[in-house]
């Protein structure tokens, strides 16, 4: 059996993109992955980018690193809290990059990472 489902992401402004073309086309996608969200620049929090956060009608993971300069933790959780379907988040020790040194801990990351998103979507 063949699944139709179909799933956007991406890395920094990638999941950028996609979180905003999710928000105004509803129906593109059943859920979004957003690895290194940049929630404002990095040393500008009061430049937010989350406007359009709460016409996300889907289950959306975020992957973020627990250094990154384009958003901290705690800001993450607030961002998530304005989108109103599920969401879940998966922290990294990492900065922006979700960098990961050696095949091993890519390998994983990325186990990681699908576990969640299927949790996720279930």
């Amino acid at each position: 059996m063949v699944s139709s489902n179909i799933y956007l992401g991406g890395h920094s402004y990638g999941g950028r993109q996609s979180s905003m073309l999710c928000a105004e086309e509803p129906c593109v996608a059943e859920a979004l992955l957003l690895l290194s969200y940049p929630l404002h620049p990095p040393a500008k929090p009061e430049r937010l980018r989350a406007t359009h956060l709460p016409g996300l009608r889907i289950p959306t993971l975020f992957v973020h690193g627990t250094r990154d300069p384009f958003g901290a933790i705690a800001e993450i959780e607030a961002a998530r809290a304005l989108i109103p379907k599920r969401t879940a988040l998966l922290t990294v020790e990492s900065g922006h990059d979700l960098g990961q040194r050696g095949e091993s801990a890519r390998s994983t990351l990325a186990g990681r990472i699908a576990s969640a998103f299927l949790d996720l979507v279930g």
